[in-house]
């Protein structure tokens, strides 16, 4: 299982421990991914995904799982976000017909 947040497509980077001798020396800095379970409005159902916490945040402050899918373009998001946003357009689609 790759190490990529599914929301924001954040992924590892690469760097170099420094010593005090000004060594390098290569390193991985991983994001800190989350499992977690996020509520959709739309489909009334949650959705289990792994995040890391920069992207939970940006859902919270963007009101929402449904919110954040409607706004992200779709080249940032992972395969399985990008069906779950079009199933909540979908389902955003046909209740305001309804209505």
């Amino acid at each position: 299982m790759s190490r990529i947040c599914e929301l924001t497509g954040k992924g590892r980077q690469v760097g170099n421990n420094v010593s005090h001798a000004n060594n390098k020396t290569k390193r991985t800095f991983l994001p800190n991914l989350q499992n977690v379970t996020l509520l959709s409005d739309a489909l009334e159902q949650g959705v289990r995904l792994r995040v890391s916490t920069h992207g939970l945040r940006s859902v919270e402050h963007n009101g929402g799982l449904d919110n954040w899918l409607v706004k992200t373009s779709d080249d940032k998001l992972s395969l399985r976000c990008r069906r779950l946003k079009r199933d909540i357009v979908k389902k955003r689609a046909t209740t305001a017909v309804a209505a």
